[in-house]
């Protein structure tokens, strides 16, 4: 019977590949200019709807599951 110590590990694997994707497939506001200076005034901000959205908060909670599993599994080994 698998315990949790060793189903942790995977469930963490698969949590970061999922927080990795969601990250990239969220739009940026600010072009590749704006992290060396330039004037990034053009992009402008925006609502967040529909489907970025809840990609958005998809993240978030991803990356609270995560942070629960690696303190859960600090806590047991």
């Amino acid at each position: 019977m698998a315990t949790i110590a060793h189903v942790l590990p995977y469930v963490q694997i698969i949590l970061s590949a999922l927080i990795i994707v969601s990250v990239i497939m969220q739009r940026t506001g600010a072009s590749l200019g704006g992290a060396f200076g330039a004037d990034n005034f053009g992009s402008g901000f925006h609502t967040r709807r529909g489907l970025e959205k809840t990609l958005f908060y998809a993240t978030i909670v991803l990356g609270i599951l995560f942070a629960i599993s690696a303190l859960v599994s600090l806590l047991i080994s």
